[in-house]
Formats: structure tokens, C-alpha cells, sequence
């Protein structure tokens, strides 16, 4: 059995890589074969040296590079694909619309096409909560998607191709979206997305944590290690074919709560005092959290690490980091609002 990991350098696709490289005789995997283009990630995330894994540097949104990863396609037989990688920075999405749907959704269609045509049992995909839009909370899988930003709607039109490539060629799926996952391999550099992520880098160069608006929004956080196991699950499970399953996050709490989490983990036991600044509302949805009975039912979620435990131990992982500049955008699509 072979499989294939896009965004492998990323937070999902490289701590699920190290996952199931560990238990790959048990999972029954011959080969696992990782897709990045190291604009997100860090090559540092990957183990290189596991002979039973295979690196390909591409961007899965050029059509020169897709020929790489057609080209494993046709030399292995690729049975299961995780399609892990996305440029998620869903508040700017509004800014750098055709960038958006570029890195979003072509990427998508193209592994489709793929997996079409090579026959792979079954795609996994990690939608987003931002496909929900505005909806009741909590969020769940029978509701009708109302996307309020171009990240939600590519997300979402991804979802659709996959429906509509099973009742055509019959490809199965198993459409994943997760909650404000967290953990090691974050990349906390990139100050547009992974709030807790952003926060701990001010934390590393004792900058004040800003919080938009009033900070009463209300999110859900998961620890990465608790859903690892869940995302193989959706591949293999007959239970989980064609399904739409929320996961992660059962506990919702404010992001005042959740600055001060950081904010404490990040203290040094008192030692260190850190500022929170409040700035603007921006356009987001104010409360967003989903069920989670679905994931416990067909993919035996369970939440073993609170959100406290998980930033300790995120903590440790970024103390580790070596010294990296976040990066800005230079040019915005549009500047207006």
C-alpha cells in the first residue's frame, strides 16, 4: 500500500507523515510519498533520511510541477491521498482573491484528476470550518454551507468537485474539517493565519498579542496528536466513505480565554509580562465551533490533550525553532478596506 501526502511539510502533513511512518508495518504501508512546495513549511519537518519515504518539491498549482507528481503516479500504484495542503490564511483570503482560489483550488482539481485516473481507493480531504460561514453554532454536518470569504468558497468548491468526481468516475472521499488544529510543525512565522501560532511568535520577540475587536469571538482549539489517528481512519474505514465529518474541538472558548492561555504558558511562570492589544473588527464569522459527535461515532475521536496542555507542549517545540523573520506579504491583490 502507498500513499500520498500534499502539504507534508506543514503542520497536518508532516506530523501525520511521522505518524504513520511509525506505524507503518502495522497500517500495512509499503511506501509514503510527500508533496510540497516549501512556501508554508519547512523542509526541517521531514525526515529525509526514512528510506521509506520519498520528498517531491512541487507547486501543485504550476502545471510543469504537476507533471512530477503525475510521474509518481504513474511509476506507483498510490492508493490513499491526503490532501493536506492550502495556503489557509482566511482573513487576508478577501485581499489576495486569484492567489486564493490559485494555491486553494487548482491544487485540488489537479489531484482529483489524479486520482481519477489512477484509480486510488480513496481521497481525503481537510476541508475547513470556514465553509459554514454564518450558521448556528455548533456547526453541523447536515447544514447548508454559506462561506462569507474567498478561503470558505474555494474550500467549499473543492468539497463539490469531490461529490460530483464520485457520482461521475466513482472515486471515493472522505471530506475531513478540522478545528483550529495546533501543535508542533506550526509554522508560527507567517502572521496571517494560526492565531495561537502568531501569538507565540510575539511571545518569542516580546511583542503585545493582538486581538481584534471586543476578542469575545468564539473558536474551538484541537491539539494536533488527538486527530492523527482519526485522518487514517477516514481513509480506511468502510464507514467514512463519501462522508462529511467534523473534528476536533469540543470545548469552544472566547479568544480573550484563549490569549490568556497563551499569554500564562508563555510567562514563564510570572515571570514575564505580556501586553494584549485590542485593534479593529475585521470581517470574520464572531462564533465558530462545530459538533463533534459525528467524529467520535465513524472516526473514534477522542480529545486527550486540553488546549492549555497542547500550548505547553507547543511551547517547548517553539523554544526549540531556530531564529526565522515572519513574512509579510509585499503586494496585496487589493488594498481597499
Amino acid at each position: 500500500m502507498n500513499v500520498l501526502i500534499t502539504g507534508v511539510a506543514g503542520l497536518v502533513g508532516a506530523n501525520f507523515a511521522e505518524y504513520i511512518l511509525s506505524k507503518r508495518q502495522e497500517l500495512g504501508i509499503n511506501r509514503v510519498f510527500g508533496v510540497d512546495d516549501l512556501s508554508g513549511g519547512y523542509i526541517e519537518n521531514i525526515d529525509l533520511r526514512d528510506e521509506n519515504f520519498e520528498f517531491v518539491k512541487a507547486d501543485l498549482s504550476d502545471r510543469e510541477e504537476q507533471a512530477l507528481v503525475d510521474l509518481v503516479f504513474k511509476k506507483n500504484k498510490i492508493d490513499y491521498i491526503f490532501h493536506f495542503a492550502a495556503y489557509a490564511a482566511e482573513g487576508l483570503s478577501p485581499f489576495i482573491r486569484q492567489y486564493n482560489y490559485m494555491s486553494n483550488v487548482i491544487p485540488t482539481t489537479f489531484l482529483i484528476t489524479m486520482g481519477i485516473k489512477y484509480n486510488v481507493r480513496r481521497f481525503v480531504f481537510t476541508s475547513s470550518m470556514a465553509t459554514y460561514g454564518r450558521n448556528t453554532t455548533p456547526f453541523t454536518e447536515d447544514m447548508v454551507p454559506n462561506p462569507i470569504d474567498p478561503y470558505g468558497i474555494a474550500k467549499y468548491a473543492s468539497e463539490m468537485d469531490l461529490s460530483v468526481a464520485y457520482e461521475q468516475h466513482g472515486m471515493e472521499y472522505c471530506i475531513i474539517l478540522p478545528h483550529n488544529i495546533f501543535g508542533k510543525y506550526q509554522n508560527i512565522w507567517d502572521p496571517y493565519r494560526n492565531v495561537l501560532g502568531i501569538w507565540m511568535y510575539k511571545a518569542l520577540h516580546g511583542l503585545p498579542f493582538t486581538v481584534y475587536g471586543d476578542g469575545e469571538q468564539t473558536r474551538a482549539f484541537s491539539y494536533i496528536d488527538d486527530v492523527l489517528p482519526c485522518l487514517w481512519t477516514a481513509a480506511v474505514s468502510p464507514d467514512t466513505k463519501n462522508e462529511r465529518i467534523n473534528l476536533g474541538g469540543k470545548v469552544s472558548i472566547s479568544l480573550n480565554e484563549a490569549a490568556e492561555l497563551v499569554k500564562e504558558v508563555t510567562s514563564e511562570n510570572g515571570s514575564i509580562q505580556r501586553e494584549i492589544v485590542h485593534l479593529e473588527p475585521r470581517h470574520e464569522v464572531k462564533h465558530a465551533w462545530s459538533s463533534y459527535e459525528k467524529s467520535e461515532r465513524l472516526l473514534g475521536y477522542v480529545e486527550n490533550t486540553s488546549t492549555k496542555r497542547g500550548l505547553e507542549l507547543m511551547w517547548d517545540w517553539v523554544k526549540t525553532q531556530p531564529q526565522r523573520e515572519a513574512v509579510y506579504w509585499k503586494d496585496y491583490e487589493l488594498e481597499k478596506n
